[in-house]
């Protein structure tokens, strides 16, 4: 089994590289990517690579961090809109490794940011 850290770690910079080809190495062939809050799920390392080419737009990333046991991995990223860089989503990816070591399992996480509830001001600190 192959070091799931440093797979997800390259994961990101081939994406952040836009080499699709390298992007799609760290895939098993029949990977699943999972977006629980748009319901979509794609299978399979043509369409995960094909999704993440054609439908996000221009765009970067940066990884804040990356935890990992022998055979899971998640990732903290920034990523930015390159034509509006104020805009910014901060998103978690859960990752499995499969036998070969390559990317079995992608679960993300896109929230979007927004304003506390009025009023609610203790116990919290704006940061």
């Amino acid at each position: 089994m192959g070091d799931i850290a440093a797979t997800v770690e390259t994961y990101w910079a081939t994406a952040q590289a836009r080499d699709w080809r390298a992007f799609g190495a760290t895939l098993a062939d029949d990977v699943r990517y999972e977006l629980p809050q748009t319901r979509e799920r794609v299978v399979g390392r043509d369409g995960v690579v094909r999704f993440n080419a054609e439908q996000l737009g221009e765009w970067s990333l940066e990884v804040e961090r990356v935890v990992a046991d022998t055979a899971q991995a998640v990732s903290w990223v920034r990523f930015s809109d390159e034509e509006d860089e104020e805009e910014e989503t901060q998103g978690i990816s859960f990752f499995t490794s499969g036998p070969d070591g390559r990317i079995q399992t992608i679960t993300e996480f896109w929230p979007r940011a927004y304003e506390p509830p009025a009023g609610r001001d203790q116990p919290t600190e704006r940061f």
